[in-house]
C-alpha cells in the first residue's frame, strides 16, 4: 500500500490534474454513458481495472468486462461490489482474450456495444529480446487490433478506444513502434469505426513497473536497483482511467489525449523514487558500487532505520528513451481545449497499402519454422519509419 503522502510527494501534487475537467462535464458524461452499452477488454490490468473504477459511477446501460486473467477479473469484481460500484444494470465477465476464437462467438451472441475500450497490450521494452516474444507483442499490440476492426461487421460500436503510450512518439523500441503501429491501424480504421486515444506517462506504481517492483523487493528483503539517469513524469492510477475516460467519451474522431507537459509534471529519477520509498518504509538508501554487492549485503538482516542496499547506475538497456515524449514534431495539437491536457487533432497516419502489406508480412513470417527479430523491424518500419532503435549492451533480463 502506498500513502497518499508519498504518491503526492512522487507526483509533485495532492489533487489530479484532470478531475477538473471530469466535474466540468460531469452531467454531459453522465448522459453519454448512461444511455450506453460499454465493453472493456483488458478490464483486469491496473490501467484497465482503474479506468471500469471511474466509468462504473456513470452508471453505464450495459458494462462487459473481458480479461484472460480469471483471477484478476475476479478481484475486480469483488472490488466493485465492495465499494458499492457494481452495475444495478447489465453486468458480465469473460476470461478469454480477445484474439481467441471464444471471443468472436461471445461478441456475436450479444447486443451491439456503443463504446468498445482495449486496455489489452504487452507492454515492456523487454519484449523485444527474442523473436518469439517479439512476435506475440505484435500479435497483441498490433494484429489483434487490426483482426477486430477488420471483424466488426455489423456490429462496429459509436467509438472504438485502445491505450498507447508515450514511447509511441519517435520509438526507441519494437513496444513503443507497436504502439505506433497500432494507433496507425485505428486510425486507418477510423472512417467506419471511429477511434480515439490516449498516450500517457508512466503510472506510478501500476502493474508490472519498476515502481512496483521496489515495493516487492523491500517486503521480500532484496535490494533495490534503478537507473540513475533516466527521468520520467508519473501520473496517478486515478488520472490514468480518468483521462481515458475523457479521451473515449468527449474526444472527436481520430484524436489522441495526452497530460500537457505545461501541467507542473515533475521529472523523477527512479533512483529518486526509490529512495522516497526507503524512507516512507523507515529506512535510508546504502549505495552500492555493483550488483554483486547489493545483492551480498542484503543477505545480511536490515534493523528497522537501517540502511538498505542499492544500486544505482546509468541505463546501458536497450530501448529505453532517457526522456518521454508525447507528440512527435509533424503532429498538431491543440492544447487549449482542457486543463492540463494536450489534445492530438493530428497524429501521425499511414497508408492503408503500407499497414496491409506490413500485416500480411507478419502473419506469413509467423506461420514459417522461423523468423527473426530483423524481419519483424523491417516491416514495422514500413509502417513507423521513425522508429530508431535504440540498441545498447544489455537487455532488462541482465539486470538486477
Amino acid at each position: 500500500m502506498i500513502s497518499p503522502k508519498l504518491l503526492a510527494r512522487i507526483l509533485g501534487r495532492g489533487e489530479s490534474l484532470f478531475a477538473e475537467t471530469v466535474a466540468q462535464r460531469q452531467k454531459e458524461l453522465r448522459q453519454m454513458i448512461g444511455s450506453s452499452r460499454v465493453l472493456v477488454i483488458g478490464a483486469g490490468g491496473s490501467i484497465g481495472s482503474t479506468f471500469v473504477k471511474v466509468l462504473a459511477p456513470f452508471r453505464p446501460a450495459a458494462l462487459h468486462l473481458v480479461d484472460l486473467s480469471e483471477n484478476n477479473l475476479v478481484a475486480l469484481v469483488r472490488d466493485l461490489h465492495a465499494e458499492r460500484l457494481a452495475p444495478r444494470a447489465e453486468f458480465a465477465t469473460y476470461a478469454v482474450g480477445f484474439d481467441e476464437v471464444e471471443f468472436f462467438h461471445y461478441l456475436r451472441s450479444v447486443p451491439r456495444f456503443d463504446y468498445i475500450l482495449n486496455f489489452a497490450a504487452l507492454k515492456h521494452v523487454r519484449s523485444e529480446r527474442d523473436p518469439f516474444t517479439a512476435m506475440r507483442l505484435l500479435r497483441i499490440n498490433v494484429l489483434a487490433n487490426y483482426n477486430l476492426l477488420t471483424s466488426l461487421s455489423g456490429l462496429a460500436p459509436h467509438r472504438y478506444f485502445c491505450v498507447s503510450s508515450d514511447k509511441a512518439v519517435n520509438p526507441a523500441s519494437l513496444m513503443g513502434a507497436s504502439k505506433a503501429f497500432m494507433e496507425r491501424v485505428c486510425l486507418d480504421q477510423a472512417d467506419t469505426i471511429p477511434f480515439t486515444s490516449a498516450r500517457f506517462a508512466n503510472v506510478a506504481f501500476s502493474e508490472g513497473s519498476l515502481l512496483q517492483s521496489f515495493v516487492q523487493r523491500i517486503a521480500r528483503g532484496q535490494p533495490l536497483a534503478a537507473p540513475s539517469d533516466v527521468r520520467r513524469y508519473f501520473i496517478s492510477h486515478e488520472e490514468a482511467g480518468q483521462l481515458c475516460l475523457l479521451a473515449c467519451f468527449l474526444g472527436a474522431n481520430r484524436e489522441i489525449f495526452t497530460p500537457s507537459l505545461q501541467a507542473n509534471l515533475d521529472l523523477r529519477t527512479f533512483s529518486q523514487i526509490a529512495a522516497m520509498l526507503l524512507e516512507e518504509s523507515g529506512y535510508v538508501p546504502l549505495l552500492c558500487d555493483s550488483e554483486e554487492e547489493a545483492v551480498r549485503k542484503a543477505r545480511e538482516t536490515i534493523a528497522p532505520g537501517g540502511a538498505w542496499p542499492c544500486y544505482f547506475a546509468a541505463s546501458d538497456t536497450a530501448g529505453e528513451k532517457p526522456v518521454e515524449e508525447f507528440f512527435g514534431l509533424n503532429e498538431k495539437v491543440d492544447g487549449a481545449r482542457y486543463p492540463n491536457i494536450n489534445v492530438v487533432t493530428g497524429p501521425r497516419t499511414s497508408s492503408r497499402e503500407k499497414i496491409t502489406a506490413a500485416v500480411t508480412q507478419i502473419i506469413k513470417s509467423r506461420q514459417l519454422p522461423s523468423w527473426t527479430k530483423e524481419e519483424l523491424f523491417t516491416a514495422v518500419r514500413s509502417v513507423v519509419p521513425e522508429f530508431t532503435h535504440l540498441a545498447k549492451e544489455a537487455n532488462l533480463d541482465d539486470k538486477l
